[in-house]
């Protein structure tokens, strides 16, 4: 079966609904560490995606520039940006200056683009307010 790699999870709900899903379903089956570092993705979950550590991301100007540069590598697909840590989605430190260097990104090199916080259990679209939570996030993909 050919997957499109924008939306990785044909089937129900809207598209953007179905990426956000991917996004935690990737990081749920692909993270078993009982600890692990906090991560910016930029591309397509389940498909094609940059991936640099977000814990150690300097300053606000570095975060835009490193952002920047990975928007403009895949101007061409409406990229994803979200960052995978642990936890809850209670609004952190790290979702703060991530965010606010994706918005400062996106308007400097003027690529369609959303940004999530994506944990085992769910994700948060801090530019929209919405959030969805699983208890345990299955791969619908399979049952079929």
């Amino acid at each position: 079966m050919h997957r499109d790699p924008i939306d990785p999870l044909p089937g129900r709900g809207d598209r953007r609904e179905r990426t956000a899903r991917a996004a935690v379903l990737e990081h749920a089956t692909g993270e078993h560490r009982r600890h692990f570092p906090t991560l910016l993705h930029v591309g397509a979950p389940l498909g094609r995606a940059t991936v640099v550590p977000a814990e150690h991301g300097g300053d606000h100007a570095l975060r835009t520039d490193v952002l920047g540069a990975l928007l403009w590598r895949r101007r061409h697909e409406a990229p994803l940006v979200w960052l995978t840590r642990g936890g809850s989605l209670a609004w952190q430190d790290a979702d703060a200056a991530w965010f606010a260097a994706w918005r400062a990104a996106r308007g400097e090199v003027d690529v369609p683009s959303r940004f999530l916080v994506v944990t085992r259990h769910g994700w948060h679209d801090p530019s929209t307010g919405e959030t969805r939570t699983w208890k345990r996030i299955r791969d619908r993909r399979r049952s079929r």
